[in-house]
C-alpha cells in the first residue's frame, strides 16, 4: 500500500486529500517510481477546477515526478536505484500521476538522470524546463545573439525560459503585471524587464524599433495579438501556455488576426522533446551554479497538497511550487 493524493471529482482543495491505494503493479513497457519530489503544474489546477478534457475521475493528479526507479522492463536501460524523472504524456489524466509515494508511467516519459542535487531542487525541474526547452527550440528556434520576448515572465516557465534563453546566448525581455516584480525579473537576468498593462508592443518597439526576433507567449489568446505586434517582419511568436485560461481564438481571420510577415507557431510537447543529453547538461550546469531555476516554495508531505493548490491558485508564488514526499514505513 502506498499514500497518494486522489481527486474523486473537480472541486475546492479539500478534495485533495491522501488516501490509501494499492501499490502500483508492474507493467510491461511501464516503470515504476518511488516518488521523492514533485512540482505543482497550472494544468493540474485545471483539472481540479473542472476544466481539463480527457480526464478520467477518480485520478491521482500529477504530470511530473521525480525519483528512484523501483522497477523497470527487462533491456529498458533501467534498472532499480537509478534516480530518474517523469513527466507529461498523460500522467494524471487517464493514468496516476505523481501526487504519490509511488507513480507507474510509460517508459517513454522517463529520463534517466545522474545528479546530486536536492530532490526539492530536480522535483522542480522536469515540465518546467521541459516546456522551456521545447518552446525555445521546437517552438521558436531560438538562436544565440537574438531578442526573444516572454510574455507572462513571473511564472514558473516564463523564468525557466528567460533563465536558458540568456545561458544560450540571447537578450531577453520578459513582461509582469505588478511593477514590484519588475526588480525579480531583473534580478533572474532578464536583460529588459517591462511592466505589462495589457499592452506591451509599443515599449517593446521602443527598445527594438523593427521588432524583437523571438517571442513566447504563455498568457494566452488575449494577449497573443499584442505579442505579435511586437514581433518583426520574419520572426517568429509562439503561443506556449494559457494563464489566462483563454485558448481559443474565435472568429480566427489569419489576415486580420497575424501582423504582416509574421510567424505564429505553437509548443506542447511531451518528455521526447528534452532529450537525455539536453536534460543532463542542464542539471550539470544547475549543479555548477551556471544555470539557476526559481522554486518559490517546498511543501513538506502529501498532506500539504491542498495548500500548495491553494497557494498557485491564488498566485502567491512566484516560480515553481515543490512537494516533498515523505514516505512513511508500514513493514
Amino acid at each position: 500500500m502506498m499514500r497518494a493524493v486522489r481527486l474523486s471529482a473537480p472541486g475546492p482543495v479539500d478534495n485533495l486529500r491522501p488516501t490509501m491505494l494499492p501499490l502500483p503493479p508492474d507493467r510491461d513497457g511501464w516503470v515504476r517510481i518511488r516518488v521523492e519530489a514533485f512540482g505543482l503544474n497550472r494544468s493540474e489546477l485545471k483539472l481540479r477546477l473542472g476544466v481539463s478534457e480527457g480526464v478520467s475521475f477518480p485520478r491521482v493528479p500529477g504530470i511530473e515526478a521525480a525519483g528512484i526507479v523501483d522497477a523497470a522492463p527487462a533491456g529498458s536501460g533501467l534498472a532499480p536505484g537509478q534516480k530518474a524523472v517523469a513527466m507529461m504524456g498523460d500522467m494524471g489524466r487517464t493514468y496516476d500521476g505523481g501526487y504519490a509515494e509511488y507513480t507507474s508511467v510509460p517508459l517513454s516519459q522517463v529520463i534517466p538522470v545522474d545528479t546530486d542535487l536536492p530532490w526539492e531542487v530536480l522535483g522542480a525541474l522536469p515540465e518546467m524546463v521541459q516546456t522551456a526547452y521545447g518552446s525555445l527550440t521546437v517552438g521558436l528556434d531560438l538562436k544565440p545573439g537574438q531578442s526573444l520576448l516572454i510574455r507572462g515572465g513571473t511564472s514558473s516557465v516564463g523564468l525557466a525560459a528567460a533563465a536558458l534563453a540568456a545561458w544560450r546566448g540571447a537578450t531577453v525581455l520578459s513582461t509582469t503585471r505588478r511593477a514590484d516584480r519588475l526588480a525579480l525579473l531583473a534580478q533572474r537576468g532578464v536583460d529588459h524587464p517591462l511592466l505589462d498593462t495589457g499592452e506591451i508592443a509599443p515599449a517593446v518597439r521602443e527598445l527594438y524599433p523593427d521588432g524583437v526576433d523571438a517571442a513566447l507567449d504563455l498568457v494566452g489568446t488575449p494577449t497573443l495579438p499584442d505579442t505579435l505586434r511586437a514581433v518583426r517582419v520574419h520572426g517568429t511568436g509562439c503561443f506556449g501556455g494559457s494563464l489566462s485560461n483563454q485558448w481559443t481564438v474565435r472568429d480566427f481571420s489569419p489576415n486580420e488576426y497575424l501582423p504582416r510577415g509574421v510567424r505564429l507557431a505553437g509548443y506542447f510537447g511531451d518528455a521526447a522533446d528534452l532529450p537525455r543529453e539536453a536534460f543532463q547538461e542542464i542539471l550539470d550546469a544547475v549543479a555548477a551554479g551556471r544555470l539557476a531555476f526559481p522554486v518559490d516554495r517546498v511543501y513538506d508531505g502529501l498532506d500539504q497538497v491542498p495548500q500548495a493548490h491553494d497557494d498557485m491558485e491564488h498566485d502567491r508564488a512566484t516560480g515553481k511550487l515543490v512537494v516533498r514526499v515523505r514516505h512513511e514505513d508500514r513493514s
